[in-house]
């Protein structure tokens, strides 16, 4: 019994010693491992900065320089061809994720009972703490960067092509091409920011995906079979809008087409700019004729829209003009046009590359498509245009211009309105198999415009030209207009007459004059 009082006794001195001892080490300003309560302990570290010594204001300020300084160093992100684009680790959405291990570092040694920051400290003493600077990348940030600054890398793959010179096909080799793989990209960027990246400036390559070109000489050496063709004239046609059928042609000519893809006419030859090759010419607008530029191209696309059809390829898109053309029959147009959107699409739905010949000759274009024919030679195919209803202007409008003289007259024609329809009528050795209508379209009718100037200082002239514009009457506008100049050269004349008894006046009297001063 008082041997085992004995031991307790012992007990309880061994820990009030050790209670003491580690109270005296708390004792602020005792030790060389203890701070002031208000300051971080030595030993204490956050990444590579030393925070000993530090106030709680002091390690938060110390510590958001050190982020801002990381913030800084560039990061340099390689595409395969060995260009590159450098950006700070800030534009990659550096973020400093645990600033609260500064309340940590300053309650080290502070918090618990008075064993465990006894403890506490003597694990400073002889180990030190350095609390890890957590980082991380915001993923948006990274996408967007290479999203917008690393497109440029791209190379698209240059298919292989067909040219003919000189009624002779040639092929040119196609090239990959080399397209950033943003998702990829932006993991790995993020995979090295956070598992490799060591602080200061670093690089890291891109994923670079290779877009392998399309077709095989083997497939184009094949293409020698015209599939279609048709030729349209423009002989009635001005400088201008001749040109502008011409450059369109060129824009097209030499087009390579593989199975499956899509030909827009409008891609082709947009922008519709002089930098283009492009004039200011008449084209229809509203049911009416303006000027506009690139006026006439709708002659091209027409040209090739039956030459597609000619060789049957499947016609995705296709739109009629809002009135009747001149250069082939109703419903076998395919107008295009920037301010409406129409377009002329079509597919190649053969299972071989298809090459487009356009050419202009004589004020002539035709287009010729080649490929591999695959049809019956027995199977021939033509398109016939049906006139549903035909609606006649009965009579003229007329529209007056104040920016016209009175005595200007100019008369544009009238334009029937059609509605029809277009056949596909297909024989075999001669024999019809099949009919079947491939568009309908209506045209607007647009009478004949009769524009009259009415730009006069005379009110009365003015009145006289405004009545009759008001009866919508032609051939009484044109009588009045008529009556108005032969007034004003009546009275033109009487002021020439005038001018020249005045001149003789004069002449008379400077003759008198020097006669007297001769005398």
């Amino acid at each position: 019994m008082g041997e085992g009082n004995v031991r307790m006794s012992k007990g309880r001195i061994v820990i009030s010693a050790l209670i003491l001892a580690a109270g005296l080490a708390l004792a602020p300003g005792q030790g060389s491992y203890a701070a002031p309560n208000d300051r971080i302990q030595q030993g204490v570290t956050a990444g590579d900065v030393d925070l000993a010594g530090m106030t709680q204001e002091e390690a938060k300020q110390t510590l958001t320089e050190y982020v801002n300084g990381l913030r800084g160093k560039k990061i340099t992100l390689r595409a395969a061809d060995g260009q590159s684009v450098s950006v700070t680790a800030g534009q990659l959405g550096l973020v400093w994720k645990n600033p609260d291990l500064v309340q940590q570092a300053v309650d080290l040694g502070r918090t618990g009972n008075i064993v465990a920051r006894y403890k506490a400290l003597q694990d400073l003493k002889y180990k030190g703490k350095n609390f890890e600077i957590e980082l991380d990348f915001e993923k948006s940030a990274i996408a967007g960067i290479v999203s917008e600054q690393c497109g440029r890398f791209n190379v698209e793959a240059v298919n292989a092509q067909l040219v003919r010179e000189d009624g002779v096909f040639r092929v040119t080799e196609g090239q990959a091409g080399y397209v950033v793989d943003e998702e990829a990209s932006v993991a790995a960027i993020s995979d090295y920011l956070l598992h490799q990246w060591d602080g200061q400036d670093g690089s890291v390559d891109l994923v670079m995906a290779v877009e392998e070109p399309q077709g095989k000489a083997e497939d184009l050496q094949q293409v020698k079979d015209v599939l279609g063709a048709f030729t349209t004239s423009y002989s009635t046609s001005g400088t201008s809008r001749s040109r502008n059928v011409e450059n369109g042609c060129r824009l097209i000519n030499g087009t390579t087409l593989y199975p499956g893809e899509t030909f827009s006419a409008y891609d082709a030859v947009k922008p519709f700019s002089s930098e283009n090759g492009y004039y200011m010419a008449g084209s229809y607008l509203n049911g009416q004729v303006v000027d506009s530029i690139g006026g006439g191209i709708c002659q091209v696309s027409t040209t090739l829209y039956n030459a597609v059809l000619l060789s049957e390829l499947e016609v995705t898109e296709r739109h009629n003009h809002s009135m009747i053309v001149n250069y082939v029959d109703p419903s076998a147009d395919a107008a295009i046009a920037e301010s409406s959107g129409k377009d002329f699409k079509f597919v190649n739905n053969t299972p071989y590359p298809i090459y487009i010949e356009g050419y202009t000759e004589n004020k002539k274009i035709t287009f010729t498509i080649y490929g591999v024919e695959t049809r019956d030679p027995g199977r021939t195919v033509s398109y016939v245009s049906e006139v549903l209803e035909r609606k006649v202007p009965e009579q003229d409008q007329i529209v007056a211009d104040a920016s016209q003289p009175v005595g200007f007259i100019h008369t544009s024609a009238a334009h029937i309105g059609y509605r029809a329809q277009l056949w596909k009528v297909v024989k075999e050795n001669g024999t019809e198999v099949s009919r079947e209508v491939v568009n309908t379209s209506s045209y607007q009718m647009s009478p004949s415009t009769v524009t009259v100037g009415t730009a006069t200082s005379d009110p009365g002239f003015s009145q006289m030209i405004q009545d009759a514009i008001a009866t919508n009457d032609t051939g009484l506008v044109k009588s009045v207009v008529a009556n108005i100049k032969a007034v004003q050269e009546a009275a033109a004349m009487s002021q020439e007459q005038l001018a020249e008894i005045a001149a003789a006046q004069a002449a008379a009297q400077q003759a008198a004059q020097d006669a007297e001063a001769g005398n």
